[in-house]
């Protein structure tokens, strides 16, 4: 081997050497990176997601929720929505109102109306919003009902207009889940693969938890929980999805010894009156599984099981009564669902 050839050959390897080395000190393993906070109000969010850069993103997130609340939080008084439901036309003032004006536009008609973001003065009425607390008869549900209905508004991509002046937005349904997605693709768009983002309760996930080299696993309270001491029902693991869960075990009101569901049926005015104690309900968005959930709610679990068959991209898992009082359950194919105590 001549000289020449031997000076070439020991370059190579040299350079390689360093290019390993480089390689090897700016690959480390990624990092679990976690923060908490507030957002609407006082509602947890909790975020985790892996980065070898180790990046907080606390404030930039808190910054987006803020930001995301001044447009779609009805109990923010000069708000975007609330600007709207004191108009009767809004030209958008952000991102955000469009795409969930489409989203409620395609549930409502897909659930025959049991997902309606105009059905804010009924809940309210029966004392579960910012409105003051009553106890309705029905004729003033009677009244309130002439002006609910989705078919009452009209929007593009620019603006929103009501039919009549009475009528109210309010995205709560499904808002929590639209923030998660906010969140979520902010994160995507930092180059972060594994993530978990949950609202109140809401959870999207991209990816699987590296760390366990296993899916994300979401826990689905036990209907006869209470608000002091809530147990876990079951686990669902997922990857590149999320899950929305919607029930009646904490949020009602007890008139008269009477408890009356904070899930209010639009077509009847009334909170509903049915088996049915938790929908936790999966799709590629949380906020089409959070309006889901809550629609599966207002549906019972026949019509919900109904839809499902006819929807096979969603997956859900229900929880409701049999007529002896025990607890019974329905989940759909492929949904990988864990039992606690197993």
């Amino acid at each position: 081997m001549d000289l020449r050839f031997k000076n070439i050959l020991y370059t190579l390897i040299l350079v390689g050497a360093v290019v390993i080395v480089y390689l090897w000190r700016n690959s480390g393993e990624p990092v679990l990176v976690t923060f908490t906070g507030t957002t609407m109000g006082p509602i947890r969010y909790s975020v985790k997601y892996y980065d070898e850069k180790e990046r907080n993103f606390k404030t930039e997130v808190d910054s987006i929720l803020i930001a995301f609340n001044q447009s779609l939080n009805t109990y923010i008084p000069d708000s975007e929505i609330s600007q709207f439901n004191l108009d009767s036309v809004w030209n958008f003032k952000s991102e955000y109102f469009f795409p969930v004006l489409e989203l409620s536009d395609r549930i409502y008609n897909e659930t025959n109306g049991a997902y309606d973001p105009t059905v804010m003065p009924l809940v309210n009425i029966w004392g579960f919003g910012p409105g003051e607390q009553q106890f309705p008869d029905s004729s003033a549900i009677d009244s309130i009902k002439t002006f609910i209905g989705f078919e009452r508004i009209s929007y593009d991509k620019n603006q929103v207009a009501k039919s009549d002046r009475r009528v109210q937005l309010d995205f709560s349904a499904s808002a929590k889940g639209y923030g998660v997605d906010v969140v979520v693709d902010f994160l995507i768009d930092q180059g972060i693969n594994n993530c978990f983002v949950e609202i109140g309760g809401e959870v999207r996930v991209v990816g699987s938890n590296i760390e366990n080299d296993m899916p994300w696993r979401i826990g689905i309270i036990d209907p006869n929980s209470t608000e002091g001491s809530v147990r876990q029902f079951a686990v669902i693991e997922l990857e590149n999805r999320a899950i929305a869960t919607s029930g009646n075990y904490f949020n009602y009101r007890v008139v008269d010894g009477r408890k009356f569901s904070h899930t209010i049926d639009p077509s009847s005015g009334y909170p509903v009156v049915h088996p049915l104690l938790s929908a936790s309900v999966t799709a590629q968005t949380c906020m089409e599984a959070d309006a889901l959930a809550t629609a599966f709610m207002v549906m019972g679990h026949e019509k919900a099981i109904k839809y499902l068959n006819e929807h096979p991209e969603i997956g859900a898992f229900l929880i409701f009564s049999t007529p002896s009082g025990e607890l019974s359950t329905y989940g759909t194919v492929g949904l990988n669902v864990k039992m606690s105590g197993q």
